[in-house]
């Protein structure tokens, strides 16, 4: 029950988002028990974003949400991750991106919680 929203200050093709997709997909797997068939993405482009007062240069924020708690170290492989697809796919540099984790042991789907 993983969810990646991003809010990114740049345009963004439909190509770019469909890999962006893809690679979120992909890189889910590093949390334990994640897979893409429960992921929900939100990607949000030409945001006005602010980083150290700054806005000039290409910027991301990223939110992950899951039901369980996994361990720090999984944590931090996903945002090395996340900054590699941020970088790669949209030339957002890791020192413009934010990764904010948020986890919780009840989540809603389909009439009921998990």
């Amino acid at each position: 029950m993983p969810f990646i929203g991003s809010k990114v200050s740049v345009k963004t093709t439909d190509s770019q988002k469909e890999e962006l997709k893809k690679r979120l997909g992909q890189a889910i797997a590093i949390l334990p028990g994640k897979t893409e068939k429960w992921l929900m993405v939100e990607l949000e482009d030409e945001k006005k974003l602010y980083f150290g007062g700054d806005d000039s240069e290409p910027t991301a924020y990223v939110e992950v949400s899951i039901l369980g708690n996994p361990d720090s170290a999984s944590f931090a492989k996903m945002t090395g991750e996340l900054s590699r697809i941020y970088d790669e796919i949209l030339g957002i540099k890791p020192d413009r991106l934010y990764v904010k984790y948020d986890t919780t042991k009840d989540w809603g789907w389909n009439g009921s919680n998990f």
